[in-house]
């Protein structure tokens, strides 16, 4: 969405309604049938839940992340990859944090369409092949209107969210009159008194969780709409959500003793008969909101994650010119199929449950970490930094152990939280992966001075014996020191058939922390033969080299610093502009390297989802026509000693000249 003021405005605030509670919003849909799934209704209950409730709002949303989390943002812009990306460069370490909480966002991400969207159609009371096949074809409508971007419909989440939260605060607030007692649930004590001394008490935080599930996305859109915005907009939010939790708990009251049917939905009894159709309408509107938000936070978490090189290229659409608009096909896809997954194997909200709130849990146990590592190099007070990890982590840490009953979940297949558990272990496995393996590859690449080449470099931009090979020739260079070079790099130059070239230029995309930054600098090192420009863009900022680089080469002729007109005669003298070709050097595995069993498997996998993934010219946003690439081995500590034994009686002469 565009990025607006972060000033308080009435504009700021319905777009916060619209795209960051919408997850949020929703858990009304399923968190109290999921605390009293399969159990006696009892006073104890019903008021324990409530309580609960009150306090995970409070605690984990209000406190951790609308008031504290927000304060860590970086330029403006929030999410696990943006609070990771200020302060790496503290400590690489808590990138470990980074991918298990963004893989864990990214498999929350799979859960949450299904759930939300089979939640609300479930309202219409139809026979369950009806209520699927209606919930798989919603989906297919999200996933496809993804690719045109939500420029124009975002304009009509607020007011729907709006109305959303409107009506399911009415319906609430009529409802709480049916047993005023709900109230006494604002007193922490019946919370404590469930969790102690009902049956099984402490693993119905398990359901309790999902209250807060959306929170995370409080801190992951922070630059869609300002954290002035968020804060004062989740006073009302948390108000309506308040109200109809009260609403359910006291019409449940009224059905002490009893045990709720799988097919009765609090959330739906607590509706007029006549309003029901109206309501599952609404709701079904916000559930698909609440799946948009989920998927375009996934966009955004990818193409961070790609900048920080914790994730392989992948194809990026742009499908408006506003601030933060992308789609990523090939992401798309991905959840998509997860999704559909999903609903084929739960096939009812209620087993959903089972599943929703795992991963999101392992998420906010990391964004919890970093922030308090964010604290410390802020220099906070140890004391509170320490008051903090110790209230959060034991929280989040009591929601992760209740929850692991949903893993562990003897009833089946079908209830176990497993599923979302191993998707989220495959998305770290990619994320640590590709980390792993640059790292190793990093360690193996040998940079040389730069400077012991400008001789050669000139001979050989002036030996006209060598046919030319472009007039101006471009390597994408990954030399964070600037007086040095890739060895391959001088390799492809002089000994890969000698390419001369009347100016060479080194190009180096350093990725920094702001997110929107985009900064060059250019170093002349030998006027007109040889320049070096670097880059600085943000994690956020799409990488069009081939345009960025235009840009700056017509700035440098701007200023006289360099003269890019051909110099063949024939063109110069009609001031025509030179050839530019770019390198692109792409690495392969060497049979000759030497990797342990472990390291040799992520390198392998590395090179396999670079086959799969977008192309390092692509990736930079280079001109296919303009690029070649050339294939450099790696080869990773010394080669295997090669022993051959001559044997002298096979020697032979066939043919003697003289």
């Amino acid at each position: 969405m565009e990025k607006i003021s972060k000033k308080v405005t009435a504009a700021g605030l319905l777009v916060a309604l619209g795209i960051i509670f919408g997850d949020i919003g929703t858990s009304p849909l399923y968190v109290y049938r999921a605390i009293i799934d399969g159990k006696i209704l009892t006073d104890q209950l019903i008021t324990g839940g409530m309580s609960c409730i009150i306090w995970t709002l409070t605690l984990q949303t209000t406190v951790k992340y609308v008031i504290l989390t927000l304060q860590a943002d970086n330029n403006g812009e929030g999410g696990i990859f943006s609070l990771y990306a200020l302060i790496r460069r503290h400590a690489k370490w808590p990138v470990v944090f980074a991918m298990i909480g963004g893989a864990a966002l990214l498999a929350d991400g799979i859960i949450t369409p299904p759930i939300t969207v089979t939640s609300a159609i479930e309202g219409l009371g139809k026979d369950q092949f009806t209520t699927i096949s209606i919930v798989l074809c919603i989906l297919v409508f999200i996933f496809f209107m993804q690719r045109f971007g939500t420029a124009s419909i975002g304009k009509l989440f607020g007011p729907i969210m709006f109305v959303w939260f409107s009506t399911i605060a009415t319906l609430g607030t009529i409802h709480i009159i049916d047993n005023l007692s709900i109230l006494k649930a604002f007193n922490p004590y019946y919370a404590v008194n469930l969790l102690v001394k009902h049956p099984q008490g402490f693993l119905i935080l398990g359901a309790v969780f999902l209250c807060t599930t959306g929170a995370e996305a409080l801190y992951s859109d922070l630059g869609h709409c300002g954290k002035q915005n968020i804060r004062v907009s989740w006073i009302f939010v948390k108000i309506c959500l308040l109200l109809n939790y009260f609403g359910q708990g006291a019409w449940l009251l009224n059905h002490n003793g009893t045990v709720i049917s799988d097919d009765v939905n609090p959330f739906y009894s607590i509706m007029p008969e006549w309003f029901v159709p109206f309501g599952v309408g609404i709701a079904t509107c916000a559930a698909v909101i609440a799946s948009q938000a989920l998927i375009s936070g996934s966009f955004t978490l990818i193409s961070e994650a790609m900048r920080l090189n914790l994730w392989p290229r992948l194809k990026i659409n742009y499908p408006s010119e506003e601030r933060g608009q992308l789609f990523i096909p090939g992401i798309n896809t991905l959840l998509f199929i997860g999704c559909t997954i999903v609903v084929l194997i739960f096939q009812k909200s209620a087993k959903m449950e089972a599943a929703y709130g795992l991963s999101i849990t392992l998420c906010m146990i990391m964004t919890s970490c970093l922030f308090g590592f964010y604290l410390h190099v802020n220099r906070i007070n140890n004391l509170l930094v320490a008051l903090y990890m110790l209230v959060f982590l034991t929280l989040e840490g009591t929601f992760l152990l209740a929850n692991l009953d949903k893993f562990f979940n003897h009833r089946g297949f079908s209830d176990g939280g497993y599923i979302i558990i191993i998707i989220g272990l495959a998305l770290f496995f990619v994320m640590f992966s590709w980390f792993r393996s640059r790292k190793i590859k990093n360690r193996f690449v040998r940079f040389v001075p730069l400077a012991n080449y400008f001789g050669k470099l000139y001979e050989l931009s002036n030996d006209t014996s060598i046919p030319k090979y472009a007039t101006h020739l471009v390597y994408m260079s990954s030399a964070n020191n600037p007086n040095e070079i890739e060895h391959k790099i001088i390799y492809s130059i002089f000994n890969i058939k000698p390419k001369r070239a009347d100016l060479y230029w080194f190009v180096h995309v350093d990725v920094v922390d702001e997110p929107y930054k985009s900064e060059y600098s250019v170093d002349i090192l030998i006027p007109n033969e040889v320049i070096r420009v670097e880059f600085r863009l943000g994690f956020r900022t799409e990488q069009r080299i081939n345009a960025m680089f235009i840009e700056v080469a017509k700035e440098l002729v701007k200023n006289n610093e360099v003269n890019i007109v051909s110099r063949y005669d024939s063109l110069s003298k009609n001031n025509i502009m030179g050839d530019f070709e770019f390198v692109v050097i792409e690495k392969f595995l060497s049979s000759d390297s030497k990797l342990g069993f472990f390291d040799r498997i992520i390198m392998q996998f590395r090179f396999w989802l670079k086959k799969i993934s977008l192309s390092e010219e692509k990736g930079f946003g280079l001109d296919p026509s303009h690029v070649t690439v050339e294939k450099y081995p790696l080869n990773i500590g010394e080669p295997a000693e090669v022993k051959l034994v001559r044997v002298k009686g096979g020697d032979k002469t066939l043919f003697d000249a003289d």
